[in-house]
């Protein structure tokens, strides 16, 4: 048999047969032994023999069609990607591009014009302003409360220098080790 005459669409019930068959028995029906031209497959309700057949070769020719528009699919990526990549576009740059692009149509959209129309008009109102200035003011008295406590803790600990027992803790072996191996860090 000439393997370029085989039918080689898995689908056909005369998959792997060639127009001619060798023995010339191929039509003979064999006793007890059922046409094996057609599927075993139930038929569904309403479905001629042939209309089944019909509908089996063409859902074989659109699976062909949806396969050969995979490969063609598939070749046209792969040559954008080409392009691309001759033209120096990564995909980081398509990424800030779509990003630039997106931030512009959320500028120029309704919804971000009338959100910051209501925001400008928000900053104008009294009690806006009013809400500005009290917290700025609490803003400024913690500040000065903190500064105040930094200076109150820089005194003690300025007075804990003074003690007596802190000189005699700067004398100690301790100590000297300790700064000894902190002077070595910053060298």
């Amino acid at each position: 048999m000439d393997p370029a005459s085989q039918d080689i669409n898995l689908n056909s019930p005369n998959k792997g047969l060639g127009p001619e068959q060798p023995d010339g028995l191929s039509h003979v029906p064999v006793d007890g032994a059922e046409d094996n031209s057609v599927p075993s497959l139930p038929l569904p309700l309403g479905l001629t023999l042939e209309e089944a057949e019909e509908l089996r070769l063409e859902l074989t020719k659109v699976e062909e069609e949806i396969n050969t528009l995979r490969q063609v699919l598939s070749a046209k990526e792969r040559h954008a990607a080409e392009l691309k990549r001759k033209l120096g576009l990564s995909p980081l740059t398509e990424l800030k591009q779509n990003l630039s692009k997106s931030w512009q149509d959320v500028q120029t959209s309704n919804a971000y014009l009338s959100a910051s129309a209501t925001l400008d008009d928000i900053t104008r109102s009294e009690a806006y302003k009013k809400t500005q200035e009290t917290l700025s003011q609490a803003g400024q008295k913690t500040t000065a409360a903190l500064s105040t406590v930094g200076t109150a803790i820089s005194r003690k600990l300025g007075d804990m220098r003074a003690l007596p027992f802190s000189n005699s803790f700067r004398n100690s072996a301790t100590f000297k080790s300790f700064r000894g191996q902190s002077r070595d860090a910053e060298a």
